[in-house]
């Protein structure tokens, strides 16, 4: 700050020696980079200004504290020249109004580029250092307060982070649910307001620092000069550290909460409320607003458990009703499905259908191994990969060797990044080894998939889960009017379903 203050002094005390001067203004951006402009409101200010000629000359002490960005600073002094406002780089000796000063402000402005080149590298190196010997680099989060690197549980916070997992693993609701009833119960945001979103509840349980782990860079900025960051699907390594810091929630549970997140995943879409934790999940469809039926556990008046299902929008705004300012909401279609009668729906359907087995259990077969071979190729790709990045962090200690002997580092540092580096091979040796003495024995595991396939396709092992995975959707129209649309067929099946009894 006394810096910056001497600086003002020195150029009003500067200005006011010269005969016929007389400062307009100063302008300063004080702490933001000159590798770009877009975050200069004092520069792009004073370029406004210099449009509508307040000033004639603007006065700055070298060419890197105008631009540090090779074409911004030729760009703008160029414009201003035709402005007839010139720029005098007092310590460069420049003035941009002098006919050869477009050729040195080039240069000038390359040697501060370049300078801002290594000097960001030079950053992004130590800070990739640090995140290795574990300092946090991000912000404070639900259930976590972050302060000078190091990570804190906030009891608050964790609790209802805690409550999340329960929810979601435990309780088998989704992420829709499990935010709306965050909401009713009037719990806080990180942020203290009562508003939450699937999308949140989602991040939070994909989030690895609820299980004590961390995982870095997963943001990078490829351009020193626009300083845009962009999530990083592999372009950089990632910094990943196992049991770094104190959990919130165990490990089994978390990793319970991430194969139930796999498991559903239908279509892409994880926020669908309940998954497809049921063989008729996503599949029922509303008639009239399009909305997909969520399920919901009953219980009849003898005990006994039940599942219906019934439109999302229904269970979240009601039913079908104006506003006071005319704005519709809710949905009319009026009625439920009960989960095994919609089970039955597709049964019959299916059971009209006539088919010739052994050309059903052939197309079967063939789509099961296609399913096979790709996931076996992706396990293979992965492999790879692993290799690959273990090949990556054998260079890495080569470079943290280097660095010792050039005394960029000492022998502690180098020790623990050895160490850190010879911990992450290992893991990744581990996801490696399965493939080593895998086999893959095609006509056995095609003999295997047909004799099932074929006991399926009788009818003799055929479960819910099955007829949930033949049929394409389930369309509930007003008047208890249901469609059934099986996958891969034209043919549509309408059936037309009694009021439920009163249970």
């Amino acid at each position: 700050a006394n810096s910056f203050e001497s600086q003002q002094r020195y150029f009003r005390e500067y200005i006011d020696r010269q005969p016929g001067w007389e400062l307009y203004e100063i302008y300063a951006d004080e702490g933001i980079t000159g590798t770009s402009t877009q975050k200069r409101a004092a520069f792009n200010r004073m370029i406004c200004d210099a449009q509508l000629h307040r000033f004639d000359l603007i006065l700055t002490k070298e060419v890197s504290r105008f631009s540090r960005n090779i074409l911004d600073a030729v760009s703008y002094t160029r414009k201003l020249r035709q402005l007839g406002i010139g720029v005098r780089f007092m310590s460069d000796g420049i003035d941009t109004l002098d006919p050869d000063a477009e050729l040195r402000l080039s240069l000038f402005s390359s040697i501060a580029q370049e300078e801002s080149r290594k000097t960001s590298a030079r950053v992004k190196w130590g800070q990739t250092r640090r995140m290795e010997q574990g300092v946090v680099f991000g912000r404070s989060m639900l259930g976590y307060d972050v302060k000078n690197g190091r990570m804190t549980v906030n009891r608050e916070g964790a609790a209802i982070v805690r409550l999340i997992f329960q929810k979601y693993v435990c309780e088998g609701k989704g992420a829709a649910v499990i935010a709306r009833e965050l909401e009713d119960a009037g719990y806080r945001t990180l942020h203290g307001r009562n508003v939450w979103r699937s999308t949140a509840i989602l991040k939070i349980l994909k989030n690895e620092k609820y299980c004590g782990d961390l995982k870095q860079k997963k943001t990078f900025t490829p351009d020193y000069l626009t300083h845009q960051k962009k999530y990083n699907h592999g372009e950089e390594t990632f910094v990943f550290l196992r049991a770094h810091h104190e959990a919130i929630v165990d490990r089994a549970l978390w990793d319970a909460a991430q194969r139930e997140l796999a498991r559903r995943d239908l279509n892409g879409k994880t926020g669908s409320g309940h998954g497809n934790r049921y063989p008729m999940s996503g599949k029922i469809k509303c008639g009239v607003c399009g909305k997909s039926f969520v399920s919901r556990g009953r219980k009849r008046r003898d005990g006994i458990r039940y599942r219906t299902w019934r439109c999302g929008t229904a269970v979240s705004e009601g039913t079908r009703r104006t506003g006071p300012a005319g704005e519709q909401a809710g949905c009319g279609i009026g009625y439920q499905i009960r989960d095994e009668l919609a089970v039955e729906l597709v049964k019959r359907s299916v059971g009209m259908l006539r088919m010739d087995r052994e050309t059903v259990v052939s197309r079967i077969t063939d789509l099961v191994l296609h399913s096979l071979r790709d996931a076996r190729e992706s396990e293979q790709a992965h492999a790879m990969q692993c290799r690959k990045e273990q090949k990556k962090l054998q260079e890495k200690k080569k470079s943290v060797l280097d660095a010792f002997f050039s005394g960029i580092i000492g022998p502690a540092d180098m020790q623990m990044m050895n160490e850190e580096y010879d911990r992450r091979i290992a893991v990744l040796n581990d996801q490696i080894m399965p493939f080593a003495a895998d086999s893959w024995d095609s006509g056995s595991v095609e003999s295997d998939i047909r004799r099932n396939v074929w006991e399926i396709v009788s009818g003799r092992s055929a479960g819910d889960r099955f007829y949930g995975n033949l049929v394409d959707h389930i369309t509930a129209y007003p008047g208890r009017r249901v469609t059934v649309q099986l996958k891969q067929l034209p043919a549509c099946w309408s059936y037309l379903l009694k009021p439920l009894p009163d249970v």
